[in-house]
């Protein structure tokens, strides 16, 4: 773990991505030397991915590697020259349906990555590692009258890739006993904000609604713990100081939402808003809902932001981006 003021090369994966880039601006801005590396793959637009990259730019030098996690040789060989102390790992393939459709890319990009990723930064000597998780792997296991605590966790996941954010954590936890680094899991819970990926809801229902189309909605009932991007890259930020060994941590607005609250607050945007409920996706969970009290109390995390103005951020964003 760092020391405050401490000056060390941080790794981040992932980092033309949406977290990624936020995290680079973030992380520059409080002086680190920063290096990113993405393979740029297309899961969604390279296009939005560059544009993100140049946008973190604008807060300072940090160097750019594209670079495949599933490229070992050429891995193991750059963190033997580069010697980081600590790795942010946020490089994964995301996405529920998508995971249904094509499981084997889950256990390449978010597995079989992960595992390259350990090894190189255990035998070049990493002291740190951040690991990037989700609130996938509670499953449906809690209910809107209970906040999913860390230790609720259980491997009850209805999803691949709520699978392979399981099965990662868990080599992640094998490989910090192997070589000794320090190990942060962070748990996210449902991030939104500017530069948002276009598959998650926000996204896709601000951009039907700039288009004046109708809104078709999968679960009347559900619930999401919306987190606005910049509580995220706090967390993040937080986590690299203070505790050391294996700690995982959730990360969220402690807040569930649910959608007829989040379309309510996006009329407020677009008052012509028109909905319609049709039947559950396959593998969706019901509702998410962060118990954030271990990282309040270990890390001193407080989220910020309201779902109202986190989406007057993300809407007059998208606004400017797509128009």
């Amino acid at each position: 773990m760092l020391g405050r003021g401490e000056t060390v090369s941080i790794l981040i994966t992932g980092g033309a991505g949406f977290i990624g880039s936020h995290l680079t601006k973030r992380l520059v801005k409080e002086g680190f030397d920063i290096t990113v590396i993405d393979s740029f793959h297309n899961y969604y637009s390279v296009k939005q991915k560059k544009d993100q990259l140049e946008e973190a730019k604008s807060s300072g030098a940090f160097e750019f590697y594209e670079l495949d996690l599933l490229d070992e040789g050429r891995l193991n060989k750059w963190f033997q020259e580069k010697r980081f102390k600590t790795v942010i790992h946020l490089a994964a393939i995301p996405g529920v349906p998508a995971s249904i459709a094509d499981p084997h890319l889950y256990i390449d990009y978010d597995i079989k990555a992960t595992v390259n990723l350990l090894r190189a930064a255990g035998e070049s000597g990493v002291s740190h590692f951040v690991f990037a998780s989700s609130s996938s792997v509670y499953g449906n296991a809690s209910g809107i009258a209970k906040a999913s605590k860390e230790e609720d966790a259980a491997g009850s996941v209805v999803s691949p890739y709520a699978a392979a954010k399981w099965g990662a954590e868990s080599f992640c936890k094998a490989y910090s006993s192997l070589y000794g680094f320090d190990l942060t899991v962070l748990r996210f819970f449902t991030v939104y904000g500017p530069w948002v990926r276009p598959d998650m809801a926000i996204p896709i229902f601000i951009n039907k609604l700039m288009r004046k189309e109708k809104l078709y909605l999968f679960n009347e009932h559900s619930a999401r713990d919306y987190t606005y991007i910049d509580d995220i890259t706090e967390g993040i930020f937080l986590s690299l100081f203070g505790h050391r060994g294996e700690r995982t941590y959730n990360l969220g607005s402690g807040t569930p939402v649910t959608l007829n609250t989040l379309t309510d607050a996006l009329a407020h945007h677009f008052p012509h808003l028109e909905k319609e409920y049709t039947s559950r996706r396959k593998g969706d969970v019901e509702r998410t809902w962060a118990d954030i009290g271990k990282a309040s109390a270990d890390l001193g995390y407080k989220p910020k932001f309201s779902i109202q103005e986190g989406l007057e951020r993300t809407v007059a964003w998208a606004t400017a981006y797509f128009h």
